[in-house]
């Protein structure tokens, strides 16, 4: 019951970014429409969810009045359940959701299915490009505590919370740790992160959708709400384009300066050849990244997860990273490479087969098994 608050407010929701680890939540204003709105508050600022674009170099000086009648909702909502949401560290089951175990769509609303739950969290985005077409949509969960949640969890979407729900679209965890040897000085992870949820959703056309996630709890389920902004295009190559055809940076091109071709420590050994030499001739795995620099923390386990990937798939396919700002300052704006692609966030990893065209695409934070899939579809 106490979902439903979250729902009749919703219309006034404004959609929103944690745009930075540290900093509070503001507005994002963008060429596409405005990204996911989470149910947000302090506390998941607190914990360090800032999983959607870790560097954005887009943003705006003000939060809407929506975006504050979001966040009341929510914890006016949080206060009225039964009893509170478990902070769960069910990983091992939250990589294997099972869609038998979650209330059918079929004949309900979005509001509907919200009310079965007993408790609720919050959802973090980490993906915020929408356009029509079956989409990822990652997300971290925690409680207002700001701990993590993890257990088996799937999304179901509607144009609206009295409309009739799609779902549910199983979302597995899939662990973003590395091994000891491949963690670098910039992996503490984010608020202790340990794995990202992703589910794909079938996005009909563009405009704004309500999100819905269900959690398997020990009393229940547990669910948080959520809106995704779908444009009716987006500039970012897309899975099935060729790649443009670029130079990235190497140890040549930095003149011998390493410090300007990674600020990953130690330094990471992708980048010993650009992309326009082999592009249309081998497999590319290019991760645009910085992990220093990277406000919100994401940038550097997803680099480390790219560094242990390379060490399996390193002789079939060549891994590429690029790092995002301009002599590593970020007053001096984006590289080039970044502009080529349309990027104005990051993390971004861009799997090319050998033909040179894009098989897939993980915005914001991922984890092993996501790359790793993306990429073997490099190999095929």
């Amino acid at each position: 019951m106490f979902l439903r608050r979250i729902f009749r407010s919703a219309g006034t929701l404004s959609i929103v970014r944690l745009s930075s680890f540290r900093r509070p939540v503001r507005v994002v204003r963008d060429r596409l429409p405005r990204v996911l709105a989470a149910a947000v508050t302090t506390t998941l600022v607190g914990a360090a969810l800032v999983l959607a674009g870790c560097g954005s170099s887009s943003s705006s000086k003000t939060s809407s009045p929506a975006a504050t009648s979001s966040t009341a909702a929510t914890s006016s909502a949080q206060s009225s359940a039964a009893e509170p949401a478990p902070a769960l560290a069910q990983l091992g089951p939250a990589q294997h959701p099972r869609a038998s175990r979650f209330p059918s769509a079929h004949g309900k609303t979005l509001r509907q299915l919200g009310d079965l739950a007993r408790s609720s969290v919050q959802l973090g985005a980490a993906t915020g490009t929408f356009t029509p077409g079956v989409q990822r949509f990652a997300f971290a969960l925690t409680t207002n505590a700001g701990a993590f949640v993890y257990a088996p969890t799937a999304i179901y979407v509607a144009s609206s919370p009295g409309a009739p729900a799609k779902g549910p679209f199983l979302a597995p965890a899939d662990p973003m740790s590395v091994q000891p040897q491949y963690r670098s000085k910039q992996n503490t992870g984010p608020g202790g992160i340990q794995a990202i949820y992703a589910a794909n959703v079938p996005v009909p056309k563009a405009g704004t959708y309500f999100v819905l996630s269900l959690t398997q709890g020990p009393k229940g389920l547990i669910g948080a709400t959520g809106e995704l902004a779908a444009a009716p295009s987006s500039p970012i190559p897309a899975v099935g384009q060729r790649s443009p055809d670029i130079a990235t940076d190497t140890l040549a091109s930095v003149h011998g300066d390493k410090a300007l071709l990674t600020t990953r420590q130690p330094p990471e050994n992708m980048a010993e050849t650009s992309l326009d030499h082999v592009l249309g001739h081998k497999p590319v795995a290019l991760l645009f990244s910085t992990p220093q620099l990277c406000v919100s923390r994401v940038c550097g386990p997803v680099t480390d997860i790219a560094v242990q990937v390379q060490q399996r798939f390193g002789s079939k396919v060549d891994f590429i990273h690029q790092e995002v700002y301009v002599d590593n300052q970020p007053s001096k704006g984006l590289r080039p490479q970044l502009k080529a692609f349309h990027l104005r966030t990051e993390p971004w990893l861009f799997a090319i087969n050998r033909q040179g065209k894009i098989v897939a695409r993980l915005e914001g934070a991922f984890g092993t098994t996501e790359l790793t899939q993306a990429v073997q579809a490099a190999l095929r």
